[in-house]
């Protein structure tokens, strides 16, 4: 797959060259050109990211089954980090494949992680919620989605109940 992106990206190279050097278009259309195959290489670049398997730093889903989690503790040199990986719950119900989000240190949240891992490895599966915090005084959250603080509870998920004879 990654090799059919390259490709793609080669390709769109190759027409714009042919575009800006042998066409007969006015300087003001191919300098617009070139600006928005600038403009689209960089969104590409953040799609191609997202493909690759690196964590991504959108909101968690509201409900989910923590599958694995490492914690990145601050340094003085780094913020630190919380990785965690987790299936989204719908209706009681995994929806899509485990994705990786990658969120800014806590202390609080880094506790409930461990605690979620300890049991985990017990036998006892975690599921999360995560619900965006209302009133945190930055403003225009509209404009930045993504970046919006939650508040994530993990506990344990509830044992299914099987249904009667």
């Amino acid at each position: 797959m990654t090799l059919a992106i390259i490709l793609c990206y080669a390709v769109l190279l190759l027409l714009l060259a042919l575009a800006l050097l042998w066409s007969a278009w006015p300087r003001w259309l191919k300098a617009l050109l070139a600006i928005g195959v600038t403009a689209f290489h960089f969104i590409g670049y953040e799609a191609v990211h997202s493909l690759l398997g690196i964590p991504n730093t959108d909101p968690l889903p509201e409900r989910f089954v923590m599958l694995a989690a490492v914690v990145d503790e601050p340094t003085p040199k780094t913020p630190g980090a919380l990785y965690l990986w987790v299936n989204p719950l719908l209706e009681g119900k995994m929806v899509l494949a485990p994705r990786a989000y990658k969120l800014p240190y806590s202390r609080s949240l880094h506790e409930q992680i461990n605690d979620g891992i300890k049991k985990g490895k017990d036998g006892v599966s975690q599921m999360g919620t995560a619900e965006v915090k209302q009133g945190n005084g930055r403003g225009l959250g509209w404009l930045t989605p993504g970046h919006d603080e939650q508040e994530i509870k993990i506990r344990d998920l509830p044992v299914p109940q099987l249904p009667e004879k």
